[in-house]
């Protein structure tokens, strides 16, 4: 045999070794929904007088494997059908060279026969001559049937691949009145398929190898026409979208390579290129439409509560996959929550008309959910309840009942009051006297105050906040989105305030409060100085929307700070179609006051250029006339579009040569290789998708800026003299070496030079040297010439 021929049967056999396990007809539906279509078969049921023949494909073609399968395909068609002499008949022919009858629609009375006789067949093999087998039932009938008395349907399963015409007989049979289903098998020709299916074509033709959902689209269409019902009426037929695929080898060319070919003269070879071709697999696609019957689920109703996954287990039972904290009952319905930590908790709820009677009550439903889900009798917790409008009331002391019960009676009666909504006053209060007055210990237990607010307050908050938690208290806050920005303000972190859309969730936020009223929050850096300059760009490629989203990000990176100016100094610089300092580092001394002044940075439009800003904050913001201190850590944070950044790598390089950190966020579609060049360090670069996603990167921007706050700085850079003097490192310390007749700590007086009079007054020291003591070592030394 030549070998480019041994190449292609080589090729031919291994591609009939494909497995059949590939997803050749696939209906584009969820995962429940296939679950509700193969569940539907159950529920299906024909019981009228119809002859029913099965004609089995049993050649080469199909393979044994695809044979049983078609022989499970038509015993599960079998298990709806009611076989009795009087209804519905089965028979069944195999066919390949020949038609071979296994039993005629007469022999059998009962589903058990039937099955068993369909279990016994046996593979015969041969080729695929289809056209015979319709030629044969157009000559005899359906052997054993009632002829047309009946409704006749033949199941006809093959890999349409017929070495035979079958168009005319096909046709002649459904023109003497046979319903003929074309069930597919294996790699299934499905343009055959539909030459054999009646019509409407998607009705009629299936596919065996996913024999719940080939049976569930026999009986639809069965059921449409009134052949066979649906137990539930609830039921119903719907079309869904599928698609159909065959496999298909084409043998394609390949090229062409030299060869010698004979010659009708004797003794001559002619030497020329020869082409050669290669098999390639090919998948035909058929987007069609599939009819499915689909039947009411027990997880519709969606039974879970709380978040739980309902499972469904056949037609009418199921089981709920519960969330850790919910469970106890058989759909969630019940918490299971402890408390591990000893606290003293005061639930604090506001009242005021703003808040709503509903919402009152909706807060009141949620501090019950939660004392039922978490207090017992050995809780380490002890737990009080006030109110407040326009002032406090205590109604419950913490830990002053005798049980729960009476806890949740106490709750229960707390009467809707009105009024003003006087949080920070409430606050207030709160610190001084919501706990008793006795003197606390290093033995007591850790004191959390829970706010539970539905209207943005009528007095101011943060100071009265502050004041709370700098009485040791730990201060949480539950709102609704719209109160976001004040929460933020009161807890001073978003990890201390629980967010809901709707008040209705509250109850899913339970597990949340559990986890933070005994996590323990790490130190940070609150104790830790820094002058801090955010650079926000707010160019015309920004735009308001993402600004504002810029905005808000800041503001909550600048409530884990303390600000004042011993502590943290908060600077801002915008830059678009020019450079603006919004606020300097001395402008604004606490924290409420950057915090609003942050709100009403502007937004400057046009082309924006970062290296112009950061030259702006090197000469006139991040100095020590501007209000940065000597000795402190200083970083400038970048928020960036990308565009204008590309002649911003000196000005960055100039200020990290200075002492100044410089950490670059670039938000979107941005030019990184410009931020790199801009942002240096490997480190001192973040890379955030969207302006939305912001938030999601705050925990590592903290980190960084307390690192930075924690480093060795060196006291003369930035350099603390002024007018042209220069610092000198001396002994833990500095001085500043003036110039051209300036004296004074930092250069900054105007000195004469002339001999004092007689009496003990000294001249000024030559060159103006003053020397510039600190009470700490380099690393934090004292704030020099404020």
């Amino acid at each position: 045999m030549p070998s480019f021929l041994f190449l292609e049967a080589i090729c031919v056999f291994l591609f009939c070794r494909v497995p059949p396990s590939l997803p050749l007809q696939e209906v584009h539906v969820s995962r429940e929904t296939i679950e509700k279509i193969s569940a539907a078969n159950k529920m299906m049921w024909c019981s009228t007088a119809v002859d029913v023949l099965f004609l089995l494909d049993g050649s080469h073609s199909i393979g044994k494997g695809s044979f049983e399968r078609s022989k499970h395909f038509a015993i599960m068609v079998s298990d709806t059908l009611d076989i009795k002499p009087e209804k519905v008949r089965v028979g069944a022919l195999q066919f390949s060279s020949t038609p071979h009858l296994e039993f005629p629609l007469d022999s059998f009375s009962t589903l058990q026969e039937v099955k068993a006789k369909i279990k016994k067949m046996v593979f015969k093999g041969g080729s695929t001559e289809t056209g015979l087998a319709l030629k044969y039932l157009l000559h005899k009938g359906f052997p054993g049937g009632r002829n047309s008395s009946v409704p006749q349907i033949l199941i006809l399963i093959t890999d349409g691949k017929s070495q035979g015409p079958i168009t005319l007989p096909a046709k002649q049979l459904k023109e003497r009145g046979v319903t003929v289903f074309a069930v597919g098998v294996r790699f299934p020709r499905w343009e055959e398929l539909h030459v054999l299916a009646s019509e409407p074509k998607e009705q009629h033709v299936l596919f065996a190898e996913k024999a719940d959902d080939a049976s569930n689209g026999l009986f639809s269409t069965l059921s449409s026409s009134a052949i066979c019902t649906i137990t539930s009426p609830d039921c119903q037929v719907k079309p869904h979208p599928c698609e159909r695929r065959t496999l298909e080898i084409v043998r394609e060319h390949a090229g062409s390579a030299p060869c010698w070919r004979g010659s009708q003269r004797t003794n001559a070879v002619l030497a020329g290129l020869c082409p050669f071709h290669r098999w390639r697999r090919v998948f035909l696609t058929y987007p069609t439409t599939c009819y499915r019957t689909t039947c009411p689920g027990p997880c519709d109703s969606q039974p879970c509560q709380y978040g739980g996954t309902c499972v469904s287990e056949g037609l009418d039972k199921y089981h709920c996959i519960c969330p850790l904290a919910f469970g106890g009952e058989a759909n969630c319905a019940a918490l299971k929550l402890s408390l591990e930590c000893r606290i003293d908790l005061l639930f604090l709820l506001d009242s005021s008309e703003g808040a709503t009677l509903e919402g009152f009550l909706q807060a009141k439903a949620f501090v019950r959910r939660f004392v039922q889900a978490v207090l017992s009798e050995d809780s380490r917790a002890r737990v009080g309840l006030a109110q407040f409008s326009r002032e406090l009331v205590v109604v419950v002391p913490v830990g002053e009942y005798p049980d729960v019960p009476d806890l949740i009676r106490s709750l229960d009666s707390i009467p809707f009051s009105g009024g003003p909504t006087l949080t920070g006053g409430a606050l207030r209060q709160v610190a001084e006297r919501g706990f008793g007055s006795a003197a606390r210990t290093g033995q007591d237990p850790r004191r959390v105050v829970v706010l539970l607010t539905g209207a943005r307050s009528q007095d101011e908050v943060a100071d009265p906040a502050r004041y709370v938690r700098a009485q040791d208290l730990l201060l949480l806050a539950v709102g609704s989105e719209a109160m976001r920005a004040e929460l933020e303000e009161i807890t001073g972190s978003p990890k201390h305030m629980l967010v809901h859309a709707d008040p209705q969730d509250l109850v899913h936020q339970i597990p949340e409060l559990q986890r933070m009223l005994c996590s323990r929050q790490q130190p940070g850096c609150q104790a830790q100085s820094l002058d801090l300059v955010f650079m926000l760009d707010a160019s015309a490629s920004v735009g308001p929307d993402h600004f504002s989203q810029m905005q808000s990000f800041v503001r909550s990176c600048i409530l884990q700070f303390d600000v004042n100016p011993d502590m943290t100094q908060v600077g801002l610089v915008v830059y678009g179609s020019r450079v603006q300092t919004a606020f300097g580092l001395d402008t604004h001394l606490t924290q409420a006051a950057v915090l609003q002044a942050m709100s009403q940075a502007p937004v400057l439009g046009g082309v924006g250029s970062a290296g112009t800003a950061l030259l702006h904050i090197y000469d006139s913001v991040m100095t020590v006339q501007k209000g940065a201190r000597p000795g402190v850590p200083k970083a400038v944070v970048v928020l960036t579009g990308g565009m204008g950044a590309e002649d911003a790598a000196v000005p960055a390089q100039k200020l990290r040569n200075n002492g100044v950190s410089v950490l670059v966020i670039g938000v979107g579609p941005v030019l990184r290789e410009a931020l790199w060049r801009l942002a240096g360090p490997w480190d001192s670069l973040m890379h955030v998708a969207a302006y939305g996603d912001l938030s999601y990167h705050q925990d590592a921007l903290i980190e960084w800026l307390c690192r930075e706050a924690k480093r060795l700085v060196n006291l003369c850079k930035p350099s603390p003299c002024v007018n042209e003097g220069t610092c000198i490192l001396q002994n833990g310390s500095y001085r500043c070496e003036c110039r051209g007749g300036w004296g004074g700590p930092h250069c900054e007086n105007w000195v004469l030079r002339e001999t004092a009079p007689k009496g003990g007054s000294q001249h000024v020291p030559a060159g103006g040297q003053w020397p510039f003591p600190s009470s700490q070592p380099q690393r934090r030394p004292e704030p020099a010439g404020r």
